[in-house]
Parts: structure tokens; sequence; C-alpha cells
């Protein structure tokens, strides 16, 4: 049996990794590593064998217990950690110290092909650390349609982003934390690779705008604004510096590069198609409506 530290496991990827670790019928002990445990203990009331641990990216003094007597670990960033040097650095420094050599990292398709963007960092000094890995690369999370984007949504009835009109794969977070799980446990098996994990279509944001608006009411439109105004816009509102630069990166960048490539990783190591938009929109629309 091996203990599995989830980090972000409050989060929607981290929560699907633990969900699918249980649905699976995993024998390993699971660890949530959570800032806040008793608020932790009401999201995964349905999962009673779920052990917990305190743990925070931005304090450091929290990684030596939460890394105690683990085998495994799913790491992630968290959206407004921006900072690798001070932020992962010594946590991957920590988790090679803890003697643990067997990380999940939950990427980002292309990120091999970006220094710039956080991930990159992230994979390079989980290498040059000589740890065991394995690198999930997927593409633009569905979610992102009801998380990062959905305030202007519902607020504004506008989707606002530098993409232009640059294609994204889009990948419903459900089938990355199925795959998480199964890569967690079969982790011998596909070590020290990297998997770019997509979904079947690759559309630009006024295509998906338009699916959207055939399962509402009140309508939406995409708005396409330079990184300059994005910046501005963004900053007015509130949003962290280094969250909005990512923001950049990640939507302003592919208006340069070739259409996502679409991977068959998902089906091979499921044997099910993932996830399509229009099934993901049906699922969601309550949420694009105006609260």
């Amino acid at each position: 049996m091996n203990n599995i530290l989830i980090t972000g496991a409050t989060g929607n990827i981290g929560f699907e990794v633990i969900r699918f670790l249980y649905k699976n019928g995993t024998s390993h002990r699971i660890i949530a590593a959570v800032r806040n445990i008793e608020k932790a203990k009401i999201v995964f009331e349905e999962y009673p064998k779920l052990e917990y641990v305190h743990f925070d990216f931005e304090d450091s003094d929290t990684f030596a217990n939460a890394l105690t007597d683990i085998d495994k670990i799913f790491l992630l960033r968290p959206p407004h950690i921006s900072d690798v040097d001070k932020f992962f650095k010594p946590l991957i420094a920590k988790i090679k110290e803890s003697h643990i050599n067997k990380i999940v990292f939950l990427s980002v398709q292309g990120a091999e092909k970006s220094k710039v963007i956080p991930h990159n960092k992230i994979e390079r000094l989980i290498v040059e650390n000589g740890l065991d890995y394995i690198f999930m690369r997927p593409s633009y999370f569905m979610q992102n349609l009801t998380t990062t984007l959905i305030d202007d949504i519902r607020n504004k009835r506008e989707i606002i982003l530098p993409a232009g009109n640059a294609k994204f794969n889009w990948i419903d977070i459900e089938n990355i934390g199925e795959l998480g799980a199964i890569l967690l446990v079969k982790f011998a098996d596909y070590k020290n690779q990297a998997y770019e994990i997509t979904g079947l279509e690759n559309k630009n944001f006024a295509e998906v705008t338009s699916l959207i608006n055939r399962a509402i009411e009140n309508q939406i439109r995409f708005t396409n604004v330079s990184p300059f105004a994005f910046y501005s816009i963004k900053k007015k509102e509130g949003m962290a510096a280094g969250m909005i630069i990512v923001m950049i990166l990640l939507h302003f960048l592919p208006r340069f590069q070739k259409e996502p490539k679409i991977s068959d990783f998902y089906e091979r190591l499921t044997g099910k198609k993932p996830t399509n938009l229009a099934t993901f929109i049906e699922r969601a629309k309550n949420q694009f409506e105006k609260q």
C-alpha cells in the first residue's frame, strides 16, 4: 500500500483525482493536502477514509510535515502562483529531501515549447532534481468557462480574452481527474514520460460562444482584446498581476502556434471517448445564466 498525497485537493481537478481513486476501489492511503482541514472535511464528507494534512504552497513551514511518509504525490500549480523560484523550488527540494521519488505533475499542453510559462519551469525543476515523474499535459479546460471566465459571462454576458481566432483543444477536468487517478496507481508503467491529454474538438472562443448560445436564453458574446487591454481590465477588477500574466500567456501565445494536436491517450487508458463540448455545455448551462 502506498501513501499518496494530493495537492490542490479541494480544487476542481484535485477533487476529481480523489473521487476517481475511490471510485476505482483504491487500496492506497490517500491524504488530502489542504490549507483548511475542517472545510476540506465538509467538501469530502462522502469519503470517510480520506485523510488530511495541513499544507500551503505559500508557507514552506508546512512542507516537512505534509511530506512525511509519502510515497507518491499528485502535484499541481495553483492558478495564482506564478513565481516558481519562490514557491516551487523549495517545495521540490523538500520533496527530494524527503526521499519521495514519484510525482504526477499536472502541467499543460505545449509546456515543453514555452520556457516562459510556470509549468515549463516546474517540469524542469522536477527533472533537474532527478525525480521520477509523469507529466500530464492537458489541453484547455472546459471548466475554465465555469470558473475563471464565469464572472464575465454572468455579469457582462461576455468572454473577454486576448485569444483572437486561436484554436484551443477542450478537455473535461473529469477526464483529467480520471487519468490522474490511474497514473498514480500505475505509476511504474508510465514513469518519466509526458502525456498530452486532449478532447476531440479544436475550437476558438467565437465557436464555443456560439455553442453556449444554442443552450441558453440570455445570449453572450466573445470579445477579443489586446494583451495590454486585457491586463488593464483585469487589474482594475482586482485580479493579481501574476494571474493576469499567466492568463495572457495561455490565451495569447496560441495565436502564433499550430492548431493543437489531438491525443488518444485518454481513450487508450480508459477505453472511452472524452467528453465533448456539447455534453459539457448542456451539463453546465444553468451556470452561464445571470445570477
